[in-house]
């Protein structure tokens, strides 16, 4: 009975082992099954993978070059005429608002009553993380390269100068202002009364000639018996300075000024009102902006237009560091005012409308320095 009994034990001892090792078997090979994966399918994940970081950079991407079109800074520092004086510094400004308007820029000013808050008004900008920052002036010349000298990761950009060797990160930008003046030149030659016209500057240097040059070369070309009255206010933000010398010269015999003298220009107009006589208005249609019948055209220089352009360069990735752009008649950056037509006889217009496809056309030189109006026109 023992042995059948031992013989039953040993029996069932030996078929349990038996189930026992097959049931190990059955769930390796189980879980060996669930977790293979075939070449396909690992391929098919990869590829997937690539796609989602493909996806995410390019979202990345979108997002950053967004991120930087509306946050793209333009910032300028008038000179001291100011803001609203109706002339260079009210232009570029005007560039501003239409470049926050059509390309979603942010712009920022700060004015300038004197030459010693050009520094500290550019280093605030700086401050303030702008992306390009404008002097708007021949007067900050110096200040602007200083300025770009010392920030080489920051652009900068000026209105009225070229710089001889401008840095990486500055841009000169000037404009053939000889050109308009000519212009209204011929149109103050042929308008006057008195066979005396007068011409009144901000302050003495080369802007302010080509505007002088090119207006007494327009009167001669016109009438060569004219005089012209000159005088410079050695400023641009006096306004009674700008009228006082107006009323001298109209006092005179002068029927007709022309001004380049930024807010001291107000001054100008004022006087002509006054005495009822007649003024050419400078940088914009100034009679346009200022309603006033006494200016009968002006020399129109579209500062907002070189500062528009800027901007959407570097909107696009492109700034001209490095160089200096120069804007004349040839890209419609300067002309006779649109206005013109409301004071200017319709035949002096047409004359005036050839003499521009000539200077275009390079028939007519215009001198932009008074060496080169002696030598063209000192004997007239």
């Amino acid at each position: 009975m023992k042995k059948v009994l031992s013989i039953i034990v040993m029996l069932t001892m030996v078929f349990t082992l038996l189930l026992t090792g097959c049931g190990e078997k059955k769930e390796e090979d189980t879980i060996g099954q669930g977790n293979e994966v075939t070449d396909d399918q690992e391929s098919d994940a990869d590829s997937q993978e690539d796609i989602n970081d493909t996806e995410d950079n390019n979202t990345e991407d979108n997002q950053d070059e967004a991120q930087d079109n509306v946050n793209l800074k333009i910032s300028m520092v008038t000179d001291t005429g100011g803001i609203n004086d109706q002339s260079f510094n009210q232009s570029a400004w005007e560039g501003l608002e239409k470049a926050q308007k059509d390309l979603g820029i942010t712009p920022e000013y700060m004015e300038s009553t004197q030459e010693s808050d050009y520094a500290p008004n550019l280093e605030t900008l700086y401050d303030q993380g702008n992306d390009l920052i404008w002097g708007i002036g021949y007067l900050m010349a110096d200040a602007v390269y200083k300025a770009a000298e010392t920030n080489p990761d920051r652009k900068y950009a000026i209105i009225d100068n070229a710089y001889e060797e401008p840095l990486d990160n500055l841009l000169g930008v000037t404009f053939s202002e000889h050109e308009p003046s000519f212009l209204v030149g011929y149109i103050a030659g042929k308008m006057t009364k008195t066979n005396n016209v007068g011409f009144v500057g901000g302050m003495e240097f080369d802007v302010i000639w080509r505007f002088e040059s090119g207006y007494r070369a327009g009167v001669k070309t016109a009438n060569p018996d004219a005089k012209i009255q000159i005088q410079y206010a050695n400023d641009f933000g006096d306004t009674a300075k700008g009228k006082a010398i107006a009323n001298s010269m109209y006092q005179n015999g002068a029927d007709i000024i022309f001004h380049a003298a930024g807010f001291t220009g107000t001054g100008v107009i004022e006087s002509a009102v006054e005495n009822e006589k007649y003024v050419i208005g400078v940088d914009q249609d100034q009679r346009a902006k200022l309603g006033k019948d006494a200016i009968i055209t002006s020399a129109v220089k579209r500062v907002d237009q070189a500062i528009f352009m800027v901007a959407e360069d570097l909107k696009n990735g492109k700034f001209e560091g490095g160089t200096n752009k120069n804007y004349g008649l040839s890209d419609g950056a300067v002309g006779i005012a649109p206005t013109s037509a409301e004071a200017v006889p319709e035949d002096i217009l047409e004359e005036v409308a050839k003499l521009e496809e000539d200077i275009k056309a390079g028939r007519i030189v215009v001198p932009k320095t008074r060496e080169e109006y002696d030598e063209l026109y000192g004997d007239k």
